[in-house]
């Protein structure tokens, strides 16, 4: 039992992101993938750093090429690879590609999540500084529906590498969040600031 002495206050404490996705990779029941594309895998390397990940990565992969972008995900009606609908198609295709390949009757416990992201970081020129859509699909148990939540963010580094590490923070953040403060939206939002200062991420877009 943690000693406490008197006098000392209630707080909340903070994990550090190596804690949060020790957390996740621990729990044998949380099973999911990763698609990431535009800024390298940076969400999936904090899980993979952690330790304890393969019983939790089912599949790590960047579909960086358009083409092979589009026979994965299809062509989007507008062309475009950095929107909603975009990421919507992505955590979809990889939900159904667990659901398809990981039978309930073997792991009748398991909570599938799919993580995603797509995003255009800052252009050689610094005129365009980038944004991107990110978002986890996922169980909280696993004979229930799949929640959602979808984020829209803008970049206010202006360095690529500077961005791609906010976007990790950020995705880490957002599973963690999403599995352990879903009941408390007010704390799952203030889990998404954590860790990192240079980054717009509109309340409005949250859904």
């Amino acid at each position: 039992m943690e000693i406490t002495l008197k006098g000392d206050k209630e707080f909340d404490e903070i994990p550090s992101l190596k804690t949060k996705a020790l957390r996740i990779n621990l729990n044998e029941n949380i099973y999911g993938t990763f698609a990431e594309i535009g800024a390298g895998q940076e969400t999936v390397r904090h899980f993979f750093r952690a330790g304890g990940a393969s019983g939790t990565i089912a599949k790590a992969m960047s579909a960086y090429d358009k083409d092979f972008s589009d026979a994965i995900y299809g062509i989007e009606d507008d062309g475009r690879y950095v929107t909603e609908a975009r990421l919507r198609k992505m955590l979809t295709h990889e939900i159904d590609l667990i659901e398809e390949r990981i039978t309930r009757d073997k792991h009748p416990n398991k909570m599938f999540f799919s993580f995603a992201n797509t995003v255009a970081t800052i252009d050689f020129a610094k005129k365009y500084k980038g944004h991107g859509w990110v978002g986890i699909k996922y169980q909280i148990e696993p004979d229930q529906d799949y929640n959602e939540i979808i984020l829209h963010l803008r970049f206010k580094e202006n360095d690529a590498r500077l961005q791609q590490e906010t976007l990790g923070i950020l995705g880490t953040n957002l599973i963690y969040g999403a599995f352990y403060k879903y009941d408390v939206p007010k704390k799952l939002l203030r889990y998404l600031s954590v860790s990192y200062t240079h980054l717009t991420l509109p309340t409005s877009d949250l859904v």
